[in-house]
């Protein structure tokens, strides 16, 4: 994957929104703009690279403390402002994802990154829990905290079919050095269990993923490449609007029940003992 992280995120920002520049006095790597889905403004959110950041780190595509605060400065002033609407009228929160990871680097661990991306995941988690459909596009990479702090609470993800998109906790080579294994190896592996794919349609099979999408090039859409994607993201608002507010859908899921027996019965033994208690 030589393909600049960023590029689909901004791409897909632009195609489903008419716009890809930062709002004023927003870092220039978040964009955040309302535009119409479903017959309702929704808040369009994605993290890009930005070159001349002050943080090295964020100048690639991991999400740092400027990225994660204004995401959730954006999340929460929307809960504000539609806190007295009814749940079908609070607007959807769209999440874009294209991000590396979350900002690693030593000025981000001593400013608290830890808390800044925590800072994040809990608004869009508290969005979600106050009735707003949150809906995460995996238009690229979604890798470790930069996941977690952008888009994973979503109520719903959908991520294209294709070879460049990957969710996962680390990238290749660093599971390559935590597990001692050589990355073919680790390849030969993912094919056997699910979890430690790389391959996107093997993270469906877990019965996280609402939908998958597909596009010839997703850094490229067509126009009736992103009317079928916008189509998708609204079935997934609706899917959202009717359906419980936690994510128990993750588990519950026809494709989780088949692949993760194993983390079902660990949940219901810990439930277990845990409403013993």
């Amino acid at each position: 994957m030589n393909e600049q992280i960023g590029l689909r995120g901004r791409a897909w920002f632009k195609a489903l929104t008419g716009s890809d520049t930062p709002n004023g006095g927003d870092p220039n790597s978040v964009l955040a703009t309302t535009a119409t889905i479903e017959n309702q403004q929704s808040l369009f959110l994605c993290v890009v690279p930005d070159k001349s950041s002050r943080f090295p780190c964020v100048r690639d595509g991991q999400v740092g403390l400027e990225e994660a605060f204004t995401l959730a400065t954006h999340v929460r002033t929307a809960i504000a402002e539609d806190r007295d609407k009814p749940r079908e009228a609070k607007r959807p929160i769209i999440a874009i994802v294209d991000v590396k990871s979350q900002a690693y680097g030593r000025r981000e661990e001593t400013a608290g990154i830890f808390f800044a991306a925590a800072v994040a995941a809990d608004a869009y988690a508290s969005a979600r829990m106050a009735g707003h459909p949150v809906i995460s596009l995996i238009a690229g990479q979604a890798f470790s905290g930069g996941f977690l702090t952008h888009g994973y609470q979503a109520n719903r993800i959908l991520a294209f079919d294709d070879a460049g998109i990957v969710i996962h906790a680390m990238h290749k080579d660093a599971a390559a050095r935590i597990t001692r294994r050589p990355v073919a190896e680790l390849e030969k592996l993912g094919h056997e269990i699910a979890p430690m794919s790389y391959d996107v349609r093997d993270y469906a099979k877990l019965g996280l993923l609402f939908k998958l999408l597909h596009a010839d090039d997703p850094q490229h859409p067509t126009s009736n490449e992103v009317a079928e994607v916008r189509n998708s993201i609204q079935q997934a608002i609706a899917d959202s609007r009717k359906g419980k507010l936690d994510l128990s859908n993750r588990w519950e899921s026809d494709a989780a029940i088949t692949m993760r027996k194993g983390t079902l019965a660990v949940r219901a033994a810990l439930e277990a003992q845990w409403f013993n208690e």
